[in-house]
C-alpha cells in the first residue's frame, strides 16, 4: 500500500520556476515528465513490518506461557484431587453417589441419624464425600477420639461465618491454632480465676431479678421452660462478665432480645454463600448487629467508669475502652448464653420429671448450708446429687450433636495406621458417644444420675440404682466425669471449651438456689416428653414444657435468695 502511494509521475513546469533569461536557453527544456518513487518511506515500512511481526510474536509468546501456567495450575489441582481420594479411600464408607456427594442425602436428613447408620455398618470411622474435594470424617471409637482431638487443633474455615457475617472477625473462630493459642490461655486463666468465685454468687442476686418477672407470668399460667432458661442463662452470664452493673442497667432486656435475635438469624443468612444484599431482610438483620455491637461497647464503657468488672479492666491488659476487642465480648454472650441456657432447660425437664431426685438434692441443699458458709455463697462441691445431675443431663443432651476439627497443613496419623487427609472436616459424634450402651451400659439412653457417683470406702464402683443410693447418701461423692473418654459435652484437647468451669459452677449454684427455696413442677396438662431437636444450632429437647414454682417451707437463711 505504501508504494502504491509514494509510485507517483510528476509533470514539473520548468518555465514557472526559472527566471526568465534562462528559459531561453536551448540546453533547458521547458517541461520534463519524472517518475518519482519516495524510496525515503522503505525503511519506515520494513520497520513497522517488523513492529507488527515481533508484536505477534511476543502476543503469542505471551498466550502459550498463560495457557501452559494455567494447564500445569490445573493439573497440580488435579493431582491433589487424586491424591486426596487415595488417601481417602483407605477409610471406610459408602460410596459416593454424584459428583455432589451425600450433600443431598444429608440435607434430607438428621446427621447424626446418617452417622449412627454408618458406625453400625462401617465402624468406627466413617467418611462421606460432601463434594470431589470435601471430605467429612466421623469418629466415634473412644480410643482415636483422644487421639484425634489432640492432634487435630484447627477448625473448617466455614464455622465462624456465622458470626463474622453478624459481628465481625473474633479470635474464637480461627481456624489456625497457633493463631488463636495465646488469646485462649489468657482468657482461660480470667474465666477460671476470681469469675469461678463470683460464679458462686450471681446466682442467688440473678434469682432475684428473674424469678420476680417470672412470678407475673405464673399468675396466667405455667411458665415456658426454654424461655426461662435462657433468660436465666443470659443474666449469669451477663452478670459474671460484666458485674453487677449488668443487674441494674436498664437496657438489658433490649440488649438480651437483639443478641438472641440475631443468634437464631445468623445461621440462615450464613446458609447463602454470597451475602444477600439485594434483600430487605438482610439489611435489617446487619442493623440488628450493629445496634448489639453498639450496645456492648455501652456496657463497656459503663462497666470500666464502675470499675467494679475485673475481668475487663484486665481484659488483654488494656483499660482503654478502645482497645477492648468488642467482638470477643460478643462471642462469650453469644456463644455462653445459648449453651447455658440449653443445659438449664435440660435439667429443669428432667427434674420435672424426677421429683424423687430433686428433693434428695433438696435435702443435700439443707445440710449444705449449715457447713458455716456465707448464705449467699453456694457450696455445690459438697453436693454430688446435684453435681450428677448436671453431668447426666449434659451427657444425654450436649449443647452440639458434633464436635468439629481440622488439620489444615499436615494428614493426621493415627496409631492404627489410618491416615486422613490435610483438610478434611473431622466431627465426633458427641450425642452417639455419650448415649452407646457399650460407654454407659444398658441404660445408657435413660436419666440416671447415680451413674456418676461412687462410695467413699475405696471401692471405686457405680452406684446404679436409687434404692442404694437412697440408703447411702452420706457416703457417696462424686466421680470426676472427665476421667471417662466418652464424656465429650465441652469438648477436648487443645479446641477443649475454655469456659466449661465456669459454665459447670455457675448452673450448679443456679440450682442450689433455686431448689433450694422452690419446689420445680410440671404444669398440668403440659407436654411431659419433649424429643431431642436441633433449634438455633443448638440441641433441645422441644417442645419447651410448661413449668410452675412451688415456695418451699424449710429452715433455710430466707437471706440467700430473698423474693
Amino acid at each position: 500500500m505504501y508504494r502504491f502511494l509514494c509510485n507517483i509521475n510528476i509533470n514539473i513546469d520548468v518555465d514557472a520556476h526559472v527566471p526568465a533569461k534562462m528559459s531561453k536557453s536551448p540546453t533547458v527544456q521547458s517541461t520534463f515528465s519524472l517518475p518519482f518513487s519516495f524510496s525515503l518511506f522503505e525503511p519506515w515500512n520494513r520497520c513497522l513490518a517488523n513492529m507488527g511481526s515481533c508484536l505477534e510474536r511476543e502476543i503469542n509468546a505471551f498466550l502459550w506461557l498463560s495457557l501452559i501456567t494455567v494447564t500445569a495450575f490445573l493439573l497440580g489441582k488435579l493431582a491433589k484431587v487424586f491424591e486426596f481420594w487415595a488417601k481417602a479411600r483407605a477409610i471406610p464408607g459408602p460410596p459416593s453417589p454424584s459428583v455432589y456427594g451425600h450433600c443431598h442425602l444429608i440435607s434430607r436428613s438428621n446427621l447424626t441419624d446418617i452417622l449412627y447408620k454408618c458406625h453400625e455398618k462401617y465402624g468406627g470411622a466413617v467418611r462421606l464425600w460432601l463434594g470431589p474435594n470435601r471430605l467429612l470424617v466421623s469418629i466415634k471409637d473412644t480410643e482415636l477420639i483422644n487421639e484425634v482431638l489432640t492432634k487435630a487443633e484447627d477448625k473448617s474455615p466455614l464455622t465462624g461465618r456465622a458470626f463474622h457475617l453478624a459481628f465481625g472477625k473474633s479470635s474464637f473462630f480461627v481456624s489456625s491454632f497457633d493463631k488463636v493459642e495465646h488469646q485462649r490461655k489468657s482468657l482461660e486463666l480470667k474465666l477460671g480465676g476470681k469469675l469461678l468465685e463470683r460464679a458462686r454468687l450471681i446466682p442467688g442476686k440473678v434469682l432475684d431479678c428473674v424469678i420476680e418477672r417470672a412470678q407475673i407470668t405464673m399468675r396466667e399460667g405455667g411458665m415456658d421452660c426454654e424461655m426461662l432458661s435462657q433468660h436465666l442463662a443470659f443474666t449469669i452470664l451477663g452478670a459474671t462478665i460484666f458485674g453487677d452493673v449488668f443487674l441494674t442497667w436498664p437496657k438489658a432486656t433490649l440488649y438480651e432480645e437483639l443478641l438472641m435475635k440475631s443468634a437464631k438469624d445468623a445461621c440462615f443468612w450464613a446458609s447463602y454463600g454470597v451475602a444477600p444484599f439485594w434483600k430487605q431482610e438482610f439489611w435489617k438483620y446487619q442493623d440488628s448487629c450493629t445496634k448489639v455491637k453498639s450496645l456492648t461497647r455501652e456496657l463497656i464503657q459503663e462497666c470500666r467508669q464502675d470499675s467494679k468488672s475485673e475481668f475487663l479492666l484486665d481484659f488483654d491488659g488494656h483499660g482503654d475502652v478502645r482497645c477492648e476487642p468488642c467482638g470477643e465480648i460478643i462471642s462469650l454472650m453469644f456463644h455462653g448464653s445459648l449453651t447455658m441456657g440449653s443445659l438449664i432447660a435440660n435439667i429443669l425437664t428432667r427434674l420435672v420429671s424426677h421429683l424423687d431426685i430433686q428433693d434428695k438434692i433438696h435435702s443435700e441443699i439443707v445440710m449444705a448450708q449449715k457447713t458455716g458458709r456465707r448464705p449467699d455463697q453456694q457450696n455445690v462441691d459438697i453436693m454430688p446429687n446435684l453435681m450428677a445431675t448436671v453431668y447426666e443431663s449434659v451427657r444425654l443432651l450436649p449443647a452440639g450433636p458434633l464436635l468439629q476439627r481440622c488439620s489444615l497443613r499436615h494428614d493426621l496419623k493415627l496409631k492404627n495406621g489410618m491416615v486422613i487427609p490435610a483438610a478434611a472436616i473431622i466431627v465426633v459424634p458427641v450425642q452417639l458417644v455419650q448415649t452407646d450402651c457399650s460407654n454407659w451400659g444398658n441404660d445408657a439412653g435413660k436419666f440416671n444420675p447415680f451413674r456418676f457417683l461412687s462410695r467413699t470406702d475405696g471401692s471405686g464402683r457405680f452406684i446404679s440404682n436409687q434404692k442404694e443410693l437412697l440408703t447411702g447418701c452420706n457416703s457417696c461423692i462424686i466421680k470426676e466425669p472427665n476421667e471417662c473418654g466418652a464424656f465429650l459435652p465441652f469438648g477436648s484437647g487443645a479446641r477443649a471449651c475454655i469456659g466449661q468451669k465456669l459454665t459447670v459452677l455457675g448452673i450448679s449454684s443456679l440450682f442450689a438456689a433455686l431448689i433450694g427455696h422452690y419446689e420445680v413442677r410440671l404444669l398440668p396438662g403440659s407436654e411431659s416428653n419433649p424429643k431431642h431437636m436441633m433449634n438455633n444450632c443448638v440441641l433441645k429437647l422441644l417442645p419447651s414444657p410448661q413449668i410452675v414454682f412451688a415456695k418451699r417451707n424449710n429452715g433455710i437463711n430466707e437471706e440467700a435468695v430473698s423474693i
